[in-house]
């Protein structure tokens, strides 16, 4: 368990150097954005390790100066404890789309619920703009 708790510490670590980000992605990508401390479209070296400190805070719960077993097993808890709700609001989903009771979700099931896009499209003309798709994805994602 103490190799799968600092393997857990070394991903997260790793998680935050630049090399392994594309250009393009770095255009784009929020996690870049939060990199960029300073807003100026690049991330410099002290943003890094201003990012990378952020991290080793979150996981030195107890601010002892160092990050532990204990200290990497609850992050591990709690990121299984996510992805259990995570999957349950999944069966959820699969059980409201299974409209025939059958256990499965056919494409034809698939393709008759537009709940959300029925909601986005706040003007009614079949079409989502780039603000009512943002409207849509932020319900979605930024719970």
């Amino acid at each position: 368990m103490k190799k799968a708790s600092y393997a857990l510490v070394s991903a997260l670590v790793a998680a935050l150097s630049l090399p392994g980000i594309s250009a393009h992605a770095q255009t784009v990508s929020p996690f870049f954005q939060r990199l960029d401390a300073n807003n100026d479209g690049a991330v410099s070296h002290g943003e890094t390790v201003a990012a990378r400190a952020r991290v080793f805070a979150r996981l030195d719960a107890n601010s002892d100066g160092v990050i532990d077993e204990d200290e990497t097993e609850m992050r591990g808890d709690a990121i299984m404890d996510r992805a259990t709700a995570m999957q349950a609001r999944l069966a959820n989903q699969m059980r409201r789309l299974d409209t025939s009771g059958d256990g499965k979700v056919s494409r034809d099931e698939l393709g008759a619920r537009t709940l959300f896009f029925d909601l986005a499209d706040r003007d009614g003309n079949g079409k989502l703009s780039a603000a009512e798709f943002l409207v849509i994805r932020g319900i979605m994602f930024d719970r």
